[in-house]
């Protein structure tokens, strides 16, 4: 739900295709809910400007205002947010799906997909049956994802998440973090994560060399349970 977050994605992916080693980056995401506190599923929902007015103590017009100001910065990296129909809901339960499709190597296409259905498409993720589709889009089973929602196993896994980031003294997002070592606080350009990730994983490489063996490649199985 945070605007910055999937913005600051599209920055981090272009400095991706700008490095050389990128098939050797591997990507983590870690849940962290902005606000715990919403309701599971109220009857009557907010708007987006009410709920940032009442949450930041300001009025609608300076909220649609810094509103306005996000879709523009979200243009810049081709994201067209709709905020006019953006849900309000509490997220817990799109972070325990989100942790269910990491367990199947699908952990950004979950990402990825639920920033689009909140902020473009204005589909409500605490609905479960939206949830439930949503993850289907990916390729998770409904049947799994409803056993997920149900689970305390992966409701620990969101908490002992945000418990990490608490550790860290992680307080917003976007928060990225290289190696444990480096981190960049928010939605910052493209330039700055390519720096960063070019020093983090120059550091990395001194301590993780390539094997010094040729390999002539052919249909595998690794396991996440991928085949090539």
């Amino acid at each position: 739900m945070c605007p910055f977050c999937y913005i600051g994605k599209r920055n981090y992916e272009a400095a991706l295709k700008q490095f050389a080693d990128s098939n050797r980056i591997e990507i983590e995401w870690k849940s962290f809910q902005l606000d715990p506190t919403i309701p599971g599923n109220p009857e009557n929902k907010n708007n987006v400007y009410k709920y940032l007015a009442d949450r930041k103590g300001m009025s609608e017009a300076q909220s649609r205002k810094m509103h306005d100001n996000v879709v523009e910065m979200a243009k810049q990296v081709g994201l067209n947010y709709n905020f006019d129909n953006a849900v309000i809901a509490n997220s817990f339960d799109a972070h325990k799906m989100i942790q269910l499709a990491k367990t199947k190597g699908l952990g950004d296409e979950a990402e990825e997909r639920l920033f689009r259905a909140y902020f473009i498409e204005g589909m409500d993720f605490g609905d479960i049956p939206t949830l439930v589709k949503i993850g289907q889009e990916i390729g998770l089973e409904s049947t799994e994802i409803e056993a997920a929602l149900l689970s305390d196993d992966f409701a620990y896994k969101v908490k002992s998440d945000v418990a990490e980031a608490a550790q860290l003294g992680i307080q917003g997002v976007p928060f990225f973090v290289f190696n444990r070592k480096y981190a960049i606080s928010g939605a910052q350009p493209t330039e700055s994560f390519l720096e960063t990730m070019q020093k983090s994983f120059s550091e990395w490489e001194k301590s993780n060399p390539k094997p010094a063996f040729e390999v002539i490649e052919g249909p595998v199985c690794k396991p996440d349970g991928k085949c090539d």
